[in-house]
């Protein structure tokens, strides 16, 4: 794709356990050039993760030299002036590691913007999303977690200390957190629990390792134990749903993340356990629909997170 030099271009950096995805981003949203990183090589340095990812983060910059603002996308919990993170449980190194400081430090005519990566994400849909985003939504991403954020008039919800909208860690059935119920370990042991209970119906999940992707394409092929699963977790992420549009009072309902590849088998009995426990004035202005970014949505929302002030 042509690159014109006077159009300002943004890198997102989305940042997980196993890789870093990096984008050079458009301000219209087109990625013009992506890498995937593994980061094993930065865990296992012997100066550790934290100088390594400094380390390369020059690398990066070096490619594009015309790139002024970076957003990183963090899986996990940072500080409210968006410049420390706090509790990142994919990378521990990372946890009170003064991030932003140590970047400005070494790349002084860079921007560097923070933010969590679900946070990252709604921002991402709202400014480059398909379908002209409303300026109030709730996002939940998921994935191997459950991810979750709130884009209140246009901006994202931080709550007092800088990290509200923890819709993973909500108490749940049997006093489980969500995310331990249907993150993707936990969708999976439901999985497991449907093959020992309807060994008839097992069909092509017969002696296969069990993963999302076999769950989503064996439900798109009609496997009645899939199909059942994706039934639960709609019903099981529907009360959570409730509760979360009861508390913040919003009824638009955004999904991304790897497993909203299933989502049009999760919204039968979502949409109807969140119709059954919410009144008219909540389920008249409902809608639960997909995200558009799918893949793109780390990615496009580190970049998005350069649109805002510094």
């Amino acid at each position: 794709m042509t690159m014109h030099k006077e159009e300002e271009y943004f890198l997102g950096v989305d940042v997980g356990g196993t890789h870093l995805k990096i984008g050079l981003v458009s301000k219209m949203g087109e990625i013009l050039s992506f890498e995937k990183i593994d980061t094993a090589p930065y865990r296992d340095d012997p100066k550790g993760f934290n100088h390594k990812f400094l380390e390369g983060m020059g690398t990066i910059l070096d490619k594009f030299p015309e790139v002024r603002k970076v957003g990183i996308g963090l899986p996990g919990l940072i500080s409210k002036d968006r410049k420390t993170p706090l509790e990142i449980p994919a990378i521990p190194a990372l946890n009170a590691f003064p991030l932003k400081e140590e970047l400005k430090k070494r790349y002084k005519h860079i921007s560097f913007f923070m933010e969590n990566d679900a946070a990252a994400a709604a921002l991402g849909e709202y400014r480059f999303g398909k379908n002209n985003p409303p300026e109030n939504f709730l996002f939940i991403t998921m994935g191997t977690g459950i991810g979750s954020a709130l884009v209140l008039d246009g901006d994202i919800f931080k709550g007092c200390r800088g990290n509200a909208m923890e819709m993973g860690h909500m108490m749940s059935r049997g006093n489980q957190e969500l995310e331990v119920l249907i993150g993707r370990n936990g969708i999976l042991r439901i999985l497991d629990r449907f093959i020992q209970a309807y060994p008839r119906l097992v069909g092509d999940l017969e002696n296969k390792e069990l993963g999302t992707h076999l769950l989503v394409d064996t439900a798109k092929a009609g496997n009645e134990i899939s199909l059942m699963v994706f039934e639960e977790v709609g019903r099981i992420l529907g009360e959570a749903i409730v509760s979360t549009i009861r508390v913040l009072d919003v009824t638009n309902v955004y999904f991304g993340g790897g497993i909203s590849a299933g989502l049009e088998f999760m919204m039968p009995s979502m949409d109807k356990t969140v119709r059954q426990f919410l009144t008219p004035y909540y389920v008249n202005d409902l809608h639960l629909m997909k995200a558009t970014l799918e893949n793109n949505a780390g990615t496009l929302g580190a970049a998005a997170l350069c649109f805002l002030e510094d």
